[in-house]
């Protein structure tokens, strides 16, 4: 299908209702990764002045996730999420601006695995790392049409 990725990174923008709720900003979508953006505002924290961290595995999950599905595109599939294993460096506070940079590692036809990075913007500084697996699958079986 001509221009898929481009088909399918609009669809998904627009029906991705958890990046919304959280505020995730799709800043990159390229073969060499992507990039997502987050403030970290008052409804993502888990004490007066500090993120949870599902917050930061959720934000992380779509960053992984995105990274894979530039690869699954090519051959007009979607991905859902295997397994992740996140760490955490440091933690994120209210007001915080994130930057989540995600690219693939290795790409079977069916398995893909990627890694990613959150870190704070202008510092910096490491928030977390990860490694994720994820299985490419028909966009039909989601109920996608284009």
């Amino acid at each position: 299908m001509e221009n898929f990725r481009e088909l399918l990174i609009k669809t998904y923008q627009q029906t991705n209702q958890y990046g919304k709720m959280l505020g995730m900003e799709l800043t990159k979508f390229e073969e060499d990764g992507i990039e997502y953006k987050l403030l970290v505002k008052p409804e993502h924290l888990a004490t007066p002045t500090t993120a949870h961290g599902g917050l930061v595995a959720g934000y992380m999950d779509g960053v992984l996730g995105l990274a894979a599905l530039y690869v699954s595109s090519e051959n007009s599939n979607l991905v859902s999420t295997v397994e992740f294993k996140i760490n955490y460096i440091s933690p994120v506070r209210i007001g915080d601006v994130l930057i989540g940079q995600g690219k693939t590692i290795s790409a079977g036809k069916r398995i893909i695995i990627t890694e990613g990075k959150i870190f704070q913007e202008g510092s910096g500084k490491l928030v977390a790392i990860a490694t994720g697996t994820f299985n490419a699958y028909p966009y039909q079986k989601a109920g996608m049409s284009f």
